[in-house]
């Protein structure tokens, strides 16, 4: 009979969904928005803003295009009354100041969606919106508040000014990348993500200061109730706030109630009537995300807790080392549950299992209820009085700091992330080991073995780590960086010293890259022509290190100078020679007259690129920026040196001269290049053409890090993809 209920309610949940999905798909496929999509029609819209604009950055061969995506309701389309979901895709920045409510006026031109997604047209639009109305009352509140908050926090360090009101409203835009890269790798995203696990963590903060302030237990419901409330305004009821305060409500209930069991059926209805509101939900990564932390926390962490509050007091010696053990108790189990129940879905998007989410959160733990409350505090006295909320932040921010620096050494720790198989079956094989993992340990026997083969590996993965690094490799002259569809290029100079060529097109990859070959000083830095993807990681290079002096193509108008504010910067000049250490840098291009900016067409400004000569004792390399055919053939016909190493010029683009890349004599090739770029790079004629002449090609994309080290038998390539250890 119980079969037969479950069985019944599956499918009525599913008949539900399909007619959900129906009524969405026909609202959405049909229409006049969808109409002049099919035709590629441009069209005038009257719409609402229905969620906050996301930046979406991408360095090109020739500039840094910036998209700016704005999710719409379009109201009316060429005075004809519609209701419709739209994704604008805006150049402009002033899109970025929106506020969900508002109502703007916009000329786009109308496309199809071509990734399934439940829209009626995606919008390309050029130039600013036009803003007729709004925002609602609400979003004028919220606006002010986070503005107020981010006002508050402006004199704290750069990480606690960028965290903190990660943490009150999920608001980043302060947020260093480097440090939320430390983050991501640590598993704290979540602590500054507008999530269900977010707001528990909030919650679970409220909860206990209620408890030790001897709150009733009638009064603790509301006093979280009232929480629930201002997260919700300060972090702008937008859909995915809503989602996050329905999941929060279901753990909050299930706390306060002491039900953890009958949370679960509170969730499943929860997630049911919100997928059948938004059948897009059913393909949101970060809805499964909330709903499978909440999910951890009310089924796994219970038991967990029990049997680590009886086993951790007697594990350790001492009064008060088991009652802190006990104490600990609690947020490791909770840690613990929200980690196991995503990892599989983790394991879908990014390849990786991370090892030291579990103790960085523990770590994190103590700090964030203080962090999160003083945050909100802060937000809630900033708009009536700044200069109290600057007073409150003080202790907010030593709370901060501290969980910043456990991102930092957490991210820095060997094998902080292990490689897994990426897709559906690693997350299957996730969740089996899980499994598998779960039995084990249920039995004394089999707990004792699996203790015993865990310190084994781990002793094994320690001696490997201290005694057979495998990164940097000892005696590296040359390194390509892996940093995406750009070039960055180290080149060693003496311990801790190198000379950096190009930066790519983002400050964490070479920033990344320099810290894993341990560089703490730059003696000098070439810059060889102006496009986004070889200077506009510069931050990266400059980021605790000594730098000294820039040098930039002396064709260039110098755009480069607005990433050196304050810094030594002047033109290379052809016959230049630096030495630094063993390593002997010399110029020998550009070959021209020309004077090139990024509004110049491409070639013109990579026929611009600062041509280098680098040499070692046992080893060269010939560095050609991103020159083209034309430049090729002017420093063919001026003379060509000989190289150890080519590097090839324009990320391995069709614009070679044969004879040029055989002058070189070289017998290593390296193309820097990114993954599944737009510009079909490396091409295929120079591949071949680069095997016909007989080099070893290595390449970024395919590859990672590439190191050449030389010696008296010839060089030897290391390659390494980055975070592998």
């Amino acid at each position: 009979m119980a079969f037969r209920r479950v069985v019944a309610g599956a499918l009525v949940c599913v008949a539900a969904s399909a007619v959900g999905v129906g009524f969405r798909l026909t609202a959405v496929g049909s229409g006049p928005v969808r109409a002049l999509a099919v035709r590629e029609v441009t069209a005038t819209l009257d719409a609402v803003v229905t969620g906050d604009p996301a930046v979406s950055v991408k360095a090109g061969s020739a500039r840094r295009r910036t998209t700016v995506l704005v999710p719409v309701r379009v109201e009316e389309v060429d005075r004809r009354r519609v209701r419709v979901p739209v994704l604008l895709l805006a150049g402009d920045e002033a899109w970025r100041s929106l506020v969900p409510s508002q109502h703007v006026r916009l000329t786009a031109r109308l496309v199809v969606p071509r990734r399934g997604e439940l829209l009626a047209a995606i919008g390309l639009v050029r130039g600013p919106p036009t803003v007729v109305g709004g925002p609602s009352l609400p979003q004028r509140w919220a606006s002010v508040i986070r503005s107020r908050l981010r006002a508050a926090v402006g004199r704290l360090p750069a990480d606690q000014r960028g965290v903190l009101p990660g943490l009150v409203d999920g608001d980043t835009s302060l947020l260093d990348p480097e440090l939320a890269d430390a983050f991501e790798k640590a598993g704290l995203t979540h602590l500054m993500a507008v999530s269900g696990e977010n707001l528990s963590l909030l919650i679970g903060a409220v909860l206990m200061a209620g408890r030790l302030t001897g709150l009733g237990r009638r009064a603790l419901p509301l006093f979280a109730g009232a929480t629930v409330f201002g997260f919700v305004l300060v972090a702008r009821p937008s859909p995915s706030v809503l989602r996050a305060t329905v999941m929060g409500s279901v753990a909050l209930l299930a706390v306060v109630t002491g039900r953890e069991r009958r949370g679960v059926p509170a969730l499943c209805a929860a997630v049911l009537v919100l997928v059948l509101l938004d059948p897009g939900l059913a393909r949101s990564y970060g809805f499964a995300l909330s709903a499978l932390a909440t999910v951890g926390i009310l089924i796994l962490a219970p038991p967990w807790r029990r049997s680590l509050a009886r086993w951790l007091p007697g594990s350790v010696p001492g009064r008060v080392l088991r009652r802190v053990a006990g104490m600990l108790a609690e947020p490791l189990a909770v840690s613990a549950a929200a980690h196991v129940a995503c990892a599989p879905v983790l394991v879908l998007l990014d390849g990786e299992v991370g090892l030291v989410a579990v103790p960085a959160n523990l770590l994190a733990a103590p700090a964030v209820g203080p962090a999160t409350l003083l945050g909100v505090l802060a937000a809630a006295v900033a708009p009536m009085s700044l200069s109290i909320a600057r007073w409150i932040v003080v202790p907010a921010g030593l709370a901060v700091g501290w969980i910043a620096g456990v991102a930092r050494v957490c991210a820095r720790a060997p094998y902080a992330a292990v490689a897994w198989p990426a897709g559906p079956v690693g997350a299957a094989l996730l969740a089996v080991v899980f499994i598998v993992g779960a039995l084990t340990l249920r039995r004394p026997g089999a707990r004792r073995v699996a203790a015993a083969a865990m310190a084994g590996v781990a002793v094994v993965a320690l001696i490997v780590h201290v005694w057979a690094p495998g990164w940097p490799p000892r005696g590296w002259r040359f390194v390509a960086c892996d940093v995406g569809q750009g070039d960055a290029l180290v080149l060693a100079a003496g311990p801790g010293r190198a000379v950096v060529v190009d930066t790519g097109p983002d400050p964490r990859p070479i920033d990344r890259c320099l810290s894993d070959l341990r560089i703490r000083a730059v003696p000098l830095l070439v810059l060889t022509h102006p496009h986004a993807d070889h200077v506009d990681g510069v931050r990266g290079v400059l980021r605790g290190r000594a730098v000294g002096e820039t040098v930039i193509s002396p064709d260039s108008e110098g755009e480069e100078r607005r990433l050196l504010t304050g810094r030594r910067v002047r033109p290379a000049g052809i016959g230049d020679v630096w030495r630094v250490g063993p390593l002997t840098l010399g110029v020998i291009g550009p070959l021209t007259t020309l004077r090139v900016s990024t509004r110049d067409p491409g070639t013109l400004v990579n026929d611009a690129s600062v041509v280098l000569l680098a040499r070692w004792p046992g080893l060269s390399a010939l560095l050609c920026g991103d020159v083209e055919t034309e430049a090729q053939r002017r420093l063919l016909a001026a003379g060509m040196p000989q190289a150890t190493i080519l590097k090839v010029p324009h990320h391995g683009s069709s614009h070679q001269d044969p004879d040029f890349l055989a002058a070189a004599h070289a017998r290593i090739a390296v193309t820097s290049v990114g993954v599944d770029n737009d510009y079909g790079h490396p091409a295929p004629a120079t591949m071949a053409l680069l095997a016909r002449i007989g080099l070893r090609s290595y390449r970024t994309d395919r590859d990672g890090d590439i190191a050449v080290i030389g010696s008296h038998d010839g060089p030897t390539v290391v390659t390494r993809r980055p975070g592998s250890g």
